[in-house]
């Protein structure tokens, strides 16, 4: 009695407790924390062999057109992380993007962003910088951003968030080429800003359309 006499006089107690029943961890994007894991475990393995599977897996360079691992690090490359802070920027980037663009665009779409950054930035990097070894995923991190800041995008208009954002972020990763000496690869920054505006325009009329 006293029980229901509680519940009378705080039914808002019974609603929380529904809810707190309900409440659950969902896996709600799937490629995003997919990528994320295979980063990690990519990181942690090179970790361990302190950089030799990183190497000979996860960083792409000038080799052999002859070996089959060339093709194969044009993409792989983007798991491997130099160490744990370069992992983690990536992460933190990923797993705040990946989803929203996940839930606007569709999975499917999102692996299309990953695995064409990851060929383009693979090649690119082969062709013009051959003495550089290149890892991590700098490069979907950067189209990430520059397709997120499509959102909102019409027909015949330029986002102004897409115009700041390109202009900062281009401004930004030349002179860091140009003045700044560290083992950042903006040429990865680069090309993916530009594969994510390129992709992002298609995507927002593909969406808008339908084709």
């Amino acid at each position: 009695m006293r029980q229901w006499e509680e519940m009378k006089l705080f039914p808002f107690l019974e609603g929380g407790n529904r809810l707190h029943k309900r409440l659950k961890i969902t896996f709600n994007a799937p490629v995003t924390l997919g990528f994320v894991i295979m980063c990690f475990i990519a990181t942690l393995l090179g970790v361990i062999s302190n950089g030799r599977i990183t190497q000979s897996v996860f960083m792409t360079y000038h080799t052999s057109l002859t070996s089959p691992m060339t093709y194969v690090r044009f993409v792989t490359h983007i798991f491997g992380h130099s160490g744990w802070s370069h992992f983690i920027g990536n992460a933190s980037y990923l797993l705040l993007l990946g989803p929203m663009l996940e839930e606007k665009h569709g999975s499917k779409e999102l692996i299309e962003v990953i695995g064409i950054t990851a060929v383009i930035t693979g090649i690119v990097n082969y062709i013009f910088f051959w003495n550089v070894g290149l890892c991590g995923a700098s490069g979907v991190v950067f189209a990430f951003i520059i397709l997120a800041s499509f959102a909102g995008f019409r027909e015949g208009e330029i986002p102004l968030t897409f115009v700041l954002v390109a202009v900062i972020f281009i401004g930004q990763q030349v002179y860091e080429g140009i003045a700044v000496q560290n083992d950042i690869s903006n040429m990865a920054h680069i090309v993916g800003g530009i594969v994510g505006a390129v992709l992002g325009y298609l995507l927002n009329k593909k969406s808008r359309y339908g084709y």
